[in-house]
This record gives C-alpha cells, structure tokens and sequence, in this order.
C-alpha cells in the first residue's frame, strides 16, 4: 500500500471510530451487525452497476461506500473485542499470499487464468478440509448469496473435486431433462402439485446455473443485463404505445409482438451503425 492510501485508510478508520464514539453520531452509534445487512448489500450492488454502466467516477465512489461499511462492521466487532481491521486486512493478504504459491512461494507459474483459478478451487477445498469449523466442501457458501450465484459457487466446488459434467453440452442434455420433467409436472395439470412443479423448476434453474459456469459465464451478472435489456425495451414498447395514443392494454398480443420485433431490430440498426454487433436475442 502507498504512503497516500495508507494514510486515506487511517484516516478513515479514525472517522468511523469518531462516529462510534460516546460523543459521535447517534445513528452510527444505533448500528448492530444485523442492521448494517441490508446497506452491505446496498453498497454491492451500486459497485456492480458502477461496473456494468462503465462510469469510473460513479465506481470510485461507491467503492468507498462499499470500504465505509466493511470499516464500520470491523469497528463494532472491535468494541466488542473480536477482531479489528487490522486482522481483517492482514486475514485476507495472508490467504491471497498462500494461494498464489505461483507468486509468492516458489511454484511453478501458472499458464493460464483457468488453471490458476483450478489451484484456487483446490486450495480451498484442502483448507476446508484441514478446518473442522468447516465440515463439508459446501460449507460457508452463504445460504443468503441470490441464488443463481449460490448454484454457481456450489458448483465450482463440487467440481473442484471432480464432481461435474465433462463436457458443457452434457449440462445442455441435462437441461433437456429437467426441461421435459417440468413439462411433464405441468401436463398433469389440474392434479400437477404446486411444491412438484417448483421443485423441477428449481432443478432448471440449477442446471442452467451450471451451463453458465461450465462456459465461463457469471450467471447472475447474465440475468442482471437481459433483465436491463428487457426493461429498456418494453419502456421503449410504452413510449411508441403513447405516442400512437394508446395504451399496452389497448393493443392486442400480435401488435405488441411485431412492435417489439420492430424494437429489436431499431437496436440492431443503432448497434451496427455505432460499429457493436451486439447480441441477437
């Protein structure tokens, strides 16, 4: 760490620990671990959609909100004599330091982003078995994590172990699968049980999960932008609905359909004449 952001950090250790003092904000003050969950949370998200929308200025700030609240949680823990900051930091140099033998122990160097995340995932799993806090490779994976992200990381560490489908389209057979035994819950309809059908809708889920991480793709961050592509264009299928007078209810499916082609293919058009390709879903 630098001189200047040694001193940035000290300095915003000493404006939280001010903050917590008897004489200091009352809100501050009011904060528990559990109450602090929710802008943790907060703090994440706003860094991702700093990332995602490419606005440097609007990620250096968030990032700061983001080291604000982790300096907070470690000043409660410290006034209840856990731990402070300082073994946070020192914690998490010393498990970067031990699990890149490849640059800081002598190992031979890795090829490849791939087999250096291979080492980590293996690491990992030798730690957590060496830990009896830990009982299974699965432990310590958040059960608050989204839940695409929750499969994603349960599937790692299973195939860290060896536990995976060989090839990525063997995940696709396997979403064939789960996708007809939905169909088939649904075909039993009315007698098709609610808890059946979110069950194979669950395993669904769960395989797609596993395709986006046997192909390289942070499933949840997938999620995140068609979500955005979606409500980008069905604002847009608004707009042209009341500049035309009417309303969605007003048109039927078929002319919601074809004006939502004619979105599409509008982007395409902006896409290609701005030198992107972009996507063709």
């Amino acid at each position: 760490m630098s001189p200047h952001a040694a001193d940035a950090f000290q300095r915003l250790v000493d404006v939280v620990s001010a903050l917590r003092a008897p004489d200091g904000c009352p809100w501050d003050r009011e904060q528990t671990l559990d109450s602090l969950r929710p802008f943790v949370l907060e703090e994440a998200y706003e860094v991702l959609q700093a990332i995602e929308s490419g606005d440097r200025e609007a990620l250096r700030d968030e990032l700061g909100d983001f080291i604000f609240e982790g300096v907070l949680l470690a000043q409660l823990c410290a006034e209840d004599g856990d731990f402070t900051i300082a073994d946070a930091l020192a914690a998490i140099t010393g498990k970067l330091v031990r699990r890149h033998p490849h640059v800081f122990g002598g190992a031979a160097p890795a090829a490849t982003a791939g087999e250096v995340l291979g080492r980590w995932e293996d690491m990992k799993a030798r730690e957590r078995s060496g830990d009896q806090s830990h009982r299974t490779i699965l432990s310590g994976i958040p059960r608050t994590l989204p839940s695409l992200l929750r499969a994603f990381e349960m599937g790692s560490r299973a195939a860290a172990v060896g536990f995976d489908w060989i090839r990525a389209t063997d995940v696709l057979a396997k979403i064939q699968e789960e996708t007809a035994e939905l169909g088939e819950a649904l075909g039993q309809a009315p007698r098709c049980e609610a808890g059946q059908a979110e069950e194979e809708m669950g395993d669904l889920l769960f395989a797609i999960a596993n395709l986006a991480r046997k192909i390289g793709i942070e499933p949840e961050a997938a999620l995140r932008r068609a979500n955005d592509k979606f409500a980008r264009r069905f604002d847009e299928l608004e707009r042209r609905a009341a500049a035309a007078g009417a309303s969605l209810r007003d048109l039927s499916l078929d002319a919601m359909e074809a004006e939502w082609e004619r979105i599409k293919a509008d982007e395409r058009s902006r896409q290609a004449a701005a030198g992107n390709p972009g996507t063709r879903p």
